[in-house]
């Protein structure tokens, strides 16, 4: 019998599904976290209350017109983001009244004309009684050359107001030798390769790679300059030595060129992530209101709901729509700051009985705000809470904008026109959102009322404005003729102009609504909204630059300069003297008082009337 041979069996094919999925889920585990670093949008931890502090990018602005001395703009973002001119300090100057020439409004849609209105000239009178202060600011010009100017520039742009914060907050670092350390050792491994090429160098060749071989030894235990020996000082001496006989011979210069060049933009790059990465933390400090804050919220909405019984008293609620009252409203998802808002309010009036604040708040914080509200007393001043989204829902069915917006802020980034060279100056423009535009239609038994932003505190009596006469004007405002609607017009869609009006900023707004009614305000800026593409949140919210600018187009009232001081939340260089003696201060810029980023000089204006002794606020360890 025959013994055959088979064949041996072909081998298994070796499947390369799994080792597809091993190198996909590897690739993940990478990409997931610099997606994470990277990404600008809303995330995690980020509330409603503090989206609007985002800074949103605005279309691209090319076309730079001159803004008769005033200056120009070099960049406009929205910002934070949650806002502005200097109204009483340095850097603006105090601007003209110029002829305003009637705008052509276009058609298609067509957009109800706004009157041509002259200002009154009662508008020095009704501010007399405001404090002289002086305009005289700090400014950090010392010894800046043209390099440091444009790098500052640059990272304004970029960054906005990060810039500032890090150069107030510089750390002081604990590894500058340790860095030398890696830099003479970058240098030295540059021109070893080319020097232990030459001939009768064996010597250099020796000493440099023993110095190589001792820095990387010192350098893989030692992470700060504590963690560095005694000896160090004579070691780096060494290797300064080694590298200046290196440098002196004759070498390959494309060798050591490209080695520098590369450590150069290792270094650039290095730094720039850094950066990026920094800014990316300190928004996301500024988007997002702090934890003790969210504690408080839920809190009060829990106990409005075990006491659900609790109201405002019968005589608080006839006030509510007194016409003889001075009616205050506050648009804030944030019961801290609302409340510091009354507070200084009330306590600088010489007759708050006479006071009424509207509260304009959303759904998820209404309840919070109501019991806050409703068990504080704010000397016989009547406080009103109002749940923005449902009066839309209910009663207002024709208006798309369902959600409540606070006061939009853009950062302006402007330049002298006289010395193009010169420091570029950031400013916060804070501008009524879409929700401002529907307040005639909240109030509809109201003829007059003034709007606060909930980053103001008043330090001096308003009763003034109350008296103003406003002739045919709607929106009494501080304007900020640093900036003037030529200079952006290709933001402003294909509506006429004067190109010569100054922009104007909200924070504190005096309203009349029977002229508003009148000029069909809300139905104008409704046309124009159809005119401004508005796929997503993000470009509505953008679009309420162009919106608020053009729909109060000859109608703004200019209020004295002198009235509120800007600035508090973005810049250092605020004199003190200035912020004490102003009649109120905007806390515009994404330093808030009531969060850690903001300024410490400045935040003790507003702690000064922040609620204390209460027991909610020990709970959720919220400290003045």
């Amino acid at each position: 019998m025959k013994a055959t041979l088979l064949p041996p069996p072909p081998p298994a094919k070796r499947r390369r599904g799994p080792r597809v999925a091993v190198l996909a889920l590897f690739l993940c585990s990478l990409l997931v976290p610099l997606a994470f670093l990277f990404d600008r949008s809303q995330s995690g931890y980020v509330t409603t209350d503090e989206r609007r502090r985002q800074e949103v990018v605005l279309p691209e602005f090319h076309h730079v017109e001159k803004a008769d001395g005033d200056g120009t703009v070099n960049g406009l973002n929205q910002d934070a983001p949650k806002k502005t001119p200097k109204v009483n300090s340095g850097g603006l100057q105090k601007h003209k009244q110029t002829d305003r020439h009637t705008s052509r409004i276009s058609t298609k849609p067509k957009v109800l004309p706004s009157p041509k209105v002259d200002p009154s000239e009662a508008v020095k009178e009704s501010t007399q009684g405001t404090r002289e202060v002086s305009k005289v600011r700090k400014r950090l010009d010392k010894g800046t050359n043209t390099d440091e100017v444009e790098n500052e520039k640059a990272c304004q742009l970029e960054f906005g107001s990060y810039c500032l914060w890090s150069r107030e907050h510089k750390v002081v670092m604990k590894d500058s030798i340790v860095k030398r350390l890696k830099d003479q050792l970058f240098v030295a491994r540059s021109y070893y390769p080319s020097i232990a090429k030459l001939e009768g160098q064996e010597e250099l060749t020796v000493l440099m790679k023993q110095n190589i071989q001792d820095h990387e030894r010192v350098l893989s235990v030692s992470t700060v300059d504590a963690d560095l020996p005694s000896f160090i000082n004579k070691k780096m001496e060494q290797m300064e030595q080694t590298i200046a006989r290196a440098k002196s011979c004759t070498v390959d210069c494309r060798n050591v060129d490209r080695k520098l060049r590369q450590i150069l933009d290792m270094t650039e790059d290095e730094a720039h992530f850094h950066m990026k990465q920094s800014a990316f933390l300190y928004n996301l400090g500024a988007q997002t209101l702090p934890k003790s804050h969210h504690c408080l919220s839920m809190r009060l909405t829990l106990e409005y709901f075990k006491f659900s019984s609790l109201g405002s008293n019968d005589s608080s609620a006839r006030k509510f729509s007194a016409a003889h009252g001075r009616h205050y409203v506050i648009l804030s998802k944030n019961i801290l700051a609302a409340s510091v808002v009354i507070n200084s309010t009330v306590n600088s009036s010489k007759d708050p009985k006479k006071i009424i604040f509207h509260i304009l708040t959303d759904a998820q914080n209404f309840y919070a705000m109501k019991y806050w509200f409703d068990k504080k007393s704010y000397r016989e001043a009547a406080v009103h809470v109002v749940n923005y989204e449902d009066i839309i829902k209910e009663k207002l069915t024709k208006f798309n904008v369902r959600h409540l917006y606070l006061s939009e802020e853009f950062r302006v980034l402007v330049r002298s026109t006289e010395q193009p060279a010169g420091k570029t100056r950031m400013e916060y423009l804070s501008l009524f959102s879409h929700s401002h535009f529907f307040i005639p239609e909240i109030f509809k038994d109201l003829n007059k009322v003034v709007v606060l932003d909930d980053d103001v505190v008043v330090q001096r009596d308003l009763s003034f404005l109350w008296s103003l006469a406003m002739g045919d004007k709607v929106n009494g405002a501080i304007e900020f003729c640093g900036l003037r609607l030529g200079q952006v017009r290709n933001l402003l869609g294909s509506t006429t102009v004067d190109t010569k009006s100054c922009a104007w900023m909200s924070g504190i707004n005096v309203i009349n609504l029977d002229k508003w009614r009148k000029h069909k305000v809300t139905e104008n800026y409704l046309l124009l909204l159809k005119k401004f593409l508005t796929k997503d949140e993000t470009s509505l919210r953008a679009a309420a630059f162009p919106l608020s600018l053009l729909s109060f187009q000859h109608l703004i009232y200019p209020l004295d300069e002198r009235l509120i001081l800007s600035g508090l939340g973005y810049d250092y260089a605020i004199d003190e003297d200035v912020a004490r003696s102003s009649a109120a201060l905007h806390y515009n810029g994404n330093m808030k008082p009531w969060l850690e980023l903001g300024i410490p000089s400045y935040r003790r204006y507003w702690k000064r009337f922040l609620t204390r002794d209460d027991k909610f606020m020990d709970e959720c360890n919220i400290i003045p």
